[in-house]
């Protein structure tokens, strides 16, 4: 038997990928801070109880989260055939006003869990040549942003570190994508001070980045692009100078500063 292992689980895509891999009758770990919330969501979506979903609440601000994640899996011998990192998270505002205890965090969460836990997790899917990688990015991972500029920093570790990965391990039977969004229809926008409703540019639903990331999976498509926009944006910058790439990252960024 194998299992889904989701990280940010209880809200926004991450509980989307959730609702969706029940509707296909898969079995999961769930991964989020929230025991509370992920119970709720595990009940919502195995009514019956005809799938057997667990539970690891764990906060990836704490460094040795997916260490004890791993063991978790270990322990109750779940044998995990897919990981989906959704969790993190972003700032808005001037990079020197940005609070130091929430710099560190975004490293430890966007970045240094997502890489740990793909690296727990790798041999065993080598050992068994069958496994696979969705790692969430974003469109902001492909130029700097003014005033978002460490989160889609982190999205750009992401993004080259899957594209490493999809290299890597494309001959030994475990596929790797990165997904890259623009802007969607979570509570991110809100921890993060952005304000997608003020943006030029439209606003999908969740459900649009998990359709799309499981048919790129399937596939074995190095980057996945939602929506025929979000491609536009990231191969337009091919044409551009990158200083005007960045000026219009920026102008694009519904913020208010």
């Amino acid at each position: 038997m194998s299992y889904t292992l989701i990280t940010g689980a209880s809200t926004g895509i991450g509980q989307e990928f959730v609702r969706e891999f029940a509707r296909r009758k898969c079995d999961m770990v769930l991964v989020a801070r929230s025991e509370e919330r992920l119970q709720r969501l595990s009940a919502e979506v195995n009514p019956s109880g005809n799938l057997d979903i667990h539970v690891c609440a764990e906060d990836l601000g704490d460094p040795d989260s997916p260490g004890r994640i791993y063991d978790y899996s270990v322990q109750k011998g779940l044998k995990i055939g897919l990981i989906v990192n959704c969790a993190g998270f972003g700032f808005a505002g001037d990079y020197t006003s940005m609070p130091l205890a929430d710099l560190q965090e975004m490293v430890q969460v966007n970045v240094a869990a997502m890489a740990l836990l793909v690296r727990l997790f790798m041999p065993d899917m080598i050992a068994k040549k069958k496994g696979g990688i969705i790692n969430v990015s974003s469109v902001s991972g492909f130029q700097g942003v003014a005033f978002l500029g460490l989160y889609s920093a982190t999205k750009s570790f992401i993004t080259t570190l899957s594209e490493s990965l999809h290299e890597e391990l494309k001959d030994k039977g475990i596929k790797v994508v990165v997904v890259c969004p623009g802007y969607i229809e979570t509570g991110f926008h809100a921890r993060a001070h952005q304000y997608p409703e003020q943006s030029m540019l439209p606003v999908s639903e969740p459900s649009v980045v998990v359709k799309a990331s499981i048919k790129g999976l399937y596939k074995n498509r190095l980057h996945v692009f939602p929506t025929f926009l979000d491609f536009l944006l990231v191969f337009l910058q091919r044409f551009l100078p990158r200083s005007t790439v960045l000026k219009t990252a920026s102008f694009l960024a519904p913020l208010k500063l």
